[in-house]
């Protein structure tokens, strides 16, 4: 069928909307409440406005998101009328929304602000007078919800419902009191939000951001008392680079260690050296519960947002989940014990940072049981985002700092099963390696275990242990629908899997609640992010988490061996049921309408 849009002829499908069609065709509409990558269209901003006739001559404007375009209409996207309409909107939704931006999380990658540029907006004729009384919600440890900047645009709601399967946000209140809310909680740490963080991907605004914590790391900075050590996850590596001009799945390893010297930090090591660890941990625990019937299948646990999930929303899980703590815990612990120790240095006057993809870390890090005698193992959690503030704020450009190598004393090094914990399927994939080595006494030919890597959202693969050690059926899943699931067949006993992978955010650790965003898409770089930690793997002298040369003295200086007393003391945890919040049940918020729903 044909159409007309700026007096030229395009062609387009049944049920095309006059913005797809736009679109494909070259032709700019502002917009902001639409979103390509979720089928998210509800029109609420009212930005992508349009004038349209119809077949019969009848002119009217309409939003262009939710509107078919239908055969003979004719579509102007740029008249006066039009200019003038969208500029009306833009400063309503500005009027609704708090426009102190300078101390906004989102200030400067803001899609509002984007959308007043791009709509000529040079002031605005309405107060910031429609958002007060909604309410703000600090409450959380990984995340701040501040419904004064929320535009009501619900793409929040479609991600946590959709994607993730978590169905946490609601919307709330009336009129201009509207706002997206977490339900019959009273707030949102105790309401079935799990901090994945998905939601502050989506945001256009700074409603739904990570709890800013840089000025308390650059307290512990100046602070001569205090000794600083930072580590960061095999993800930042490959995502970082994109804030500072870098392609997509770039490795700036090197010049993130380098930035991080500059700012300050005392001692730089690499959360990749505790991957190592965990596996050589998780990976003997797995082969104890084979071996001396344990509870199986075994999850992974190295994810929090998956064990928010599991504690929030799937309790009868709790029996099936490794005890083995993430990299980021095992880090934290080994730096106030074993690096504290080698190096001389007080553990009181240590502050460990952890720079991760992930909001849900920050909450992982207050766990009470990730401290010893009530103190956390790790202090503080920086997101990507947040350093790539801290680095602005303290004068230094990525791209133009060399790189250097990372602080040599006893948690630096790493091998390629580390580099790949930051890929849906890599924890898994990490484990195989080295279980089959033990297994066996020899390493898996070719190492790469391709069956288990994809991405689709669930997938499993039969893995052959060797000789004599028979087939074992696994299961990777990233995004929380599925994992729902999985864990209901373990429960029920139906579960044909010995081991299952499950990371919270799709595409797992690179796709992180906490990573670098893209204005008006969603994860648009997974791909290029995974294939460079494939890269990176590929690259490494060595590629099973078992070879680590320090993680071999740690055991032999320090821990003994995988699965010690020392090493479940320090590196192992538990979990608990939180499926009862002090108001209603946590599943009960899963049942309220939402607008998109009405």
């Amino acid at each position: 069928m044909k159409a007309f849009i700026n007096r030229r002829e395009v062609a387009f499908e049944q049920g095309e909307t006059i913005l797809q069609a736009a679109k494909r065709n070259g032709i700019f509409i502002p917009s902001l409440c639409h979103y390509h990558a979720l089928d998210h269209k509800p029109g609420t901003c009212r930005v992508c406005l349009v004038e349209c006739t119809d077949a019969e001559g009848h002119t009217s404007l309409v939003t262009s998101c939710n509107t078919p375009l239908q055969e003979g209409m004719s579509i102007d996207t740029r008249s006066s009328r039009v200019r003038q309409a969208q500029k009306l909107q833009v400063e309503l939704v500005f009027a609704d929304h708090d426009q102190n931006c300078v101390a906004c999380a989102r200030h400067g990658d803001c899609e509002l602000q984007t959308l007043g540029e791009y709509v000529g907006l040079s002031s605005n004729r309405f107060s910031s007078r429609l958002s007060n009384g909604r309410p703000l919600d600090d409450t959380m440890r990984g995340m701040v919800r501040d419904m004064t900047k929320c535009i009501r645009c619900l793409r929040c709601v479609e991600v946590c419902r959709k994607v993730q399967g978590v169905a946490a946000l609601t919307v709330d209140g009336t009129g201009t009191g509207a706002h997206v809310g977490v339900g019959m909680a009273p707030s949102q740490d105790i309401s079935a939000c799990i901090q994945c963080g998905q939601c502050t991907i989506v945001c256009p605004t700074g409603a739904l951001a990570e709890r800013d914590q840089n000025d308390e790391v650059l307290d512990f900075i100046a602070d001569p008392e205090v000794t600083t050590v930072v580590s960061f996850a095999p993800s930042v590596r490959v995502v970082l680079g994109e804030a500072f001009g870098f392609g997509p799945g770039e490795n700036v390893e090197g010049r993130i260690v380098a930035a991080l010297r500059r700012i300050g930090f005392d001692v730089i090591t690499d959360t990749d050296f505790a991957a190592d660890v965990t596996i050589m941990e998780e990976g003997t625990e797995l082969l104890g519960r084979i071996k001396n019937g344990g509870k199986l299948p075994m999850f992974t646990s190295c994810c929090p947002g998956w064990m928010n999930f599991v504690e929030k929303h799937v309790p009868e899980g709790i029996p099936y989940i490794s005890s083995t703590r993430s990299p980021q815990a095992i880090q934290g612990s080994l730096c106030k014990t074993y690096l504290a120790e080698k190096m001389g240095i007080d553990p009181s006057k240590m502050r460990t940072i952890s720079i991760m993809p992930c909001t849900a870390k920050k909450d992982e890090a207050a766990r009470p049981q990730l401290s010893k005698e009530g103190v956390a193992d790790t202090d503080t959690v920086l997101t990507v985002r947040e350093l790539s503030r801290l680095l602005r704020r303290c004068g230094i450009d990525l791209a133009k700092v060399e790189p250097e190598a990372f602080d040599d004393p006893f948690m630096s090094d790493s091998t390629g099963a580390a580099a790949i914990f930051g890929v849906t399927g890599g924890v898994m994939e990490a484990a195989l390696r080295t279980a089959y080595a033990v297994l066996n006494g020899k390493e898996l030919e070719g190492v790469d275990v391709l069956p288990v890597r994809g991405e689709a959202q669930l997938r499993e693969a039969d893995v052959d242990l060797g000789e004599g050690n028979g087939t074992i059926k696994v299961a990777i899943c990233h995004g929380l629908e599925a994992a729902r699931k999985l864990v209901k067949q373990a429960v029920e006993g139906t579960s044909p899997y010995t081991f299952i992978e499950v990371m919270a955010c799709p595409g797992g650790c690179v796709d992180g609640g906490g990573t670098v965003r893209v204005k008006g898409e969603y994860h648009p770089h997974a791909a290029s992010r995974t294939q460079g930690l494939y890269k990176l793997d590929k690259s490494m002298p060595r590629r099973q988490s078992h070879n680590n040369p320090q993680v071999k003295a740690l055991y032999a200086d320090f821990l003994g061996e995988p699965n010690s007393h020392k090493a479940h003391d320090l590196l192992h945890t538990h979990y608990s049921d939180r499926s009862h919040a002090p108001t209603s049940s946590i599943s009960d918020t899963r049942k309220k309408l939402t607008l998109t729903d009405i």
